[in-house]
């Protein structure tokens, strides 16, 4: 599946990954692929991404932070999340 995280600044991110997990305001959850549709709110926390490889704008790659070559997580203070058509959008604050 496709993610993208996108920031008031800039687009954090972009590429396909296996899967990413979110803060959401209910509990954390986690998308894989070909996840049903969903729209949610995001709190406070970290999100984590899993993908086979990462290729990071220079500008937001600092934002990243690696714990294996195929798992970053990012810490985002609030923001929304749209899963559809095996895309994710993540408006993170």
């Amino acid at each position: 599946m496709i993610l993208e995280i996108v920031s008031p600044e800039a687009k954090l991110f972009s590429g396909e990954v296996t899967s990413v997990s979110l803060p959401g305001v209910d509990g954390a959850f986690q998308i894989l692929n070909n996840h049903a549709p969903i729209v949610s709110l995001l709190k406070k926390g970290t999100i984590k991404i899993a993908a086979l490889s990462f290729d990071f704008p220079a500008e937001s790659e600092n934002k990243f932070v690696k714990v294996t070559n195929q798992l970053y997580t990012l810490d985002i203070a609030s923001g929304t999340i749209e899963m559809k058509d095996n895309k994710v959008i993540v408006l993170a604050d």
